[in-house]
């Protein structure tokens, strides 16, 4: 098999009735969630939520595997973290990075992209240098792909990308574009590791970028495992054949696939929240506040440091308070060795569903 060199951008490609179709309902469930998500009233909590959820889900394509379990520990005890679960936590860093970069800069650059690498991978490597990457099929062993070998061509065609991203060189809607740059960015395969990972944040970095969301809060990583097959499919069918019709369409129905298991989940984070309060403020009014709501909300395990130093409590005090919660059967505690930790039920629940259809 010879090297794959995709050509430069933009495509020839011109939707047709069946792409708009699609393209009008995934604007529709965009717009759907960007509104949703407002009435969360401490955005945070959808980011560390959800942030960690696409974490797990794009890691695991790439067969990193971890359970809520391991993850949500990690989250608030670092020195617990395993292997599989450190990657993730990685993953979420490096997505968070991208985002605060992209907010502060107002642009999506290749700097940004190597910033983010740098990130999940723990590594200063950059771009491609040496020639020798392959990607093969994992069960046969097969080649299945050569991306550019020659660091030249890596960072031409990464500079072409970085100008298509950011510069009106066609006059196709962002979300065709979303799925052109992502097939140019994992055809590339421009760093030695990480790419399938790094491309699947630039997806959401480029939502964000375009004003699509407000939050990094939409991920596709649920959508590609459980139509895995398709998406390496369409990938090497538009390699073959330099059309993107069907790879526009996947994408486009994952867009608003996503969006609304979404959606789903930040209602059901929202009806929780409102019903902790209800329980709170009928049954244990003397230590409800909106602050209590947020922290219990912010991760799904919690421990008492976290009450002491953002409610400004004494330790017996945090303590009383989350004694309270666990009798109300709000929280559920855990012993992992000599700790204990306290669970958030409702939200555990919420973070464990899958929602892709």
């Amino acid at each position: 098999m010879k090297e794959f060199i995709p050509k430069e951008l933009p495509p020839n490609f011109t939707p047709d009735a069946h792409i708009y179709k699609l393209l009008i309902r995934a604007h529709a469930k965009l717009g759907e969630l960007k509104g949703v998500a407002k009435i969360i009233p401490n955005q945070n909590i959808l980011i560390n939520s959800l942030v960690l959820q696409e974490a797990k889900e794009s890691s695991a394509i790439e067969n990193i595997i971890t359970t809520h379990d391991e993850l949500f520990l990690a989250q608030i005890e670092p020195s617990k973290m395993t292997k599989n679960a450190k990657e993730v936590q990685n993953y979420a860093k490096a997505l968070r990075i991208g985002f605060a970069l992209i907010q502060k800069e107002k642009i999506l650059r290749n700097k940004h992209i190597l910033e983010t690498h740098r990130e999940l991978e723990g590594n200063d490597a950059g771009f491609r240098t040496q020639k020798g990457t392959k990607l093969k099929n994992p069960l046969t062993g097969q080649i299945k792909h050569i991306p550019p070998q020659n660091n030249a061509d890596i960072k031409r065609l990464m500079g072409n990308l970085e100008c298509y991203i950011n510069e009106d060189m066609d006059s196709l809607d962002p979300l065709i574009k979303l799925a052109i740059i992502h097939y140019q960015f994992e055809a590339i395969h421009p760093f030695y590791d990480g790419n399938g990972r790094c491309g699947r944040i630039l997806n959401i970095l480029y939502l964000t970028h375009q004003g699509l969301l407000d939050l990094p809060i939409l991920y596709l990583s649920a959508y590609i495992i459980k139509y895995k097959d398709h998406y390496y499919e369409l990938l090497a069918q538009v390699g073959q054949s330099g059309d993107f019709g069907a790879w526009v369409a996947y994408i486009l129905e994952g867009v608003a696939k996503s969006a609304e298991a979404t959606i789903h989940r930040v209602k059901k984070i929202q009806q929780a929240m409102r019903t902790y309060q209800q329980i709170l403020q009928k049954r244990a009014p003397k230590i409800y506040s909106k602050d209590l709501i947020e922290i219990l909300f912010s991760h799904p395990y919690t421990k008492i440091e976290f009450l002491e130093s953002r409610l400004n409590i004494h330790r017996h005090t945090a303590s009383t308070y989350l004694k309270e919660c666990e009798n109300l059967k709000m929280l559920h505690s855990i012993k992992k060795g000599r700790n204990k930790y306290l669970v958030n039920v409702a939200l555990f629940s919420i973070l464990s569903q899958e929602l892709i259809c």
